[in-house]
């Protein structure tokens, strides 16, 4: 049985815990904050910019741009994967390496080849654990604050990767922001830029939405400047998400590491006085049976 002094030192150190935990998860609601107001001001613009390419690219067709060709063969992969850099946020770095893994096994034979763009510190571990090729790493960035030019650079050298021949398709995984409590992983195909429709919309309401546009000049050209700029905007975006998405983990585990901290103070605490009372009954039991014996 543990004595009186080891309780109280476990009770000391669980209370240590607590202070620091309560304190990260201080941390991680104030940078959620700002993570998901930049995140709720970018979706509209992500949106709309996605609408308006939908229209260019049913007028311009598949052809019009090599962004939009599909490859016939299949040999070459990139997977742009986003964690974050530091730990203790639940299972939110595992469940996107799981959906990493899901892609590869599904994507991965004989004759292809996987290579990874890395953004974060436990997504490189892992692609570096399971000796696949790191093309490009970003670190500090997820959780933190960036720019719109970090996907700008990472977004051209994957362009430049497909039109050279280096990839022969892009998948960027996430993790999408729902809310404090659940952030979802999603995979989702940078390029070749896959069909951009107006989403949600009926048949007779995209044939409605395409007149809206008078293209000058052509569709074809308009194609050829936007669509880089669909593919920074896509990166920025899965960033701005998996930073929330980041936040918000975390502070769901702080929460949740400060209750168990609260019900092991509360159990230790009642061991404590067990512990001690069961110590007093056992001296006064001594004070007793010596002054019994003193009269006998």
């Amino acid at each position: 049985m543990a004595t009186l002094k080891d309780v109280k030192t476990k009770i000391g150190a669980v209370k240590k815990t607590k202070q620091i935990t309560k304190a990260m998860n201080m941390v991680a609601a104030s940078k959620l904050r700002g993570a998901q107001a930049n995140m709720t001001g970018f979706r509209p613009y992500a949106g709309k910019f996605a609408e308006v390419l939908g229209s260019l690219a049913e007028r311009g067709g598949s052809t019009a741009t090599p962004l939009l060709t599909m490859r016939e063969k299949i040999s070459k992969i990139n997977i742009v994967l986003c964690t974050s850099d530091r730990g203790l946020c639940g299972g939110f770095n595992s469940n996107l390496i799981l959906k990493a893994r899901s892609l590869v096994k599904e994507k991965s034979g004989s004759d292809i080849k996987v290579s990874f763009t890395n953004f974060g510190k436990k997504g490189r571990d892992w692609t570096r654990k399971n000796n696949f090729e790191i093309v490009s790493e970003y670190l500090g960035v997820v959780g933190g604050r960036f720019g719109f030019n970090v996907s700008v650079n990472a977004g051209k050298k994957l362009i430049d990767g497909f039109l050279n021949g280096e990839y022969d398709e892009v998948y960027v995984i996430y993790s999408e922001f729902k809310s404090t409590a659940k952030q979802i992983p999603v995979i989702k195909q940078l390029l070749p830029i896959p069909p951009l429709e107006a989403s949600g919309k009926t048949e007779d309401a995209k044939k409605q939405y395409l007149p809206e546009h008078i293209c000058e000049p052509t569709p074809a050209e308009l194609l050829d400047e936007m669509l880089p700029k669909n593919v920074y905007v896509q990166i920025y975006s899965a960033l701005l998400e998996t930073s929330t998405s980041e936040h918000a983990a975390r502070m769901a585990a702080m929460n949740n590491a400060t209750k168990a901290c609260n019900d092991m103070i509360d159990s230790l605490t009642l061991a404590y006085n067990k512990a001690r009372q069961a110590s007093i009954t056992a001296d006064l039991m001594d004070i007793v049976g010596g002054a019994e014996a003193l009269k006998g």
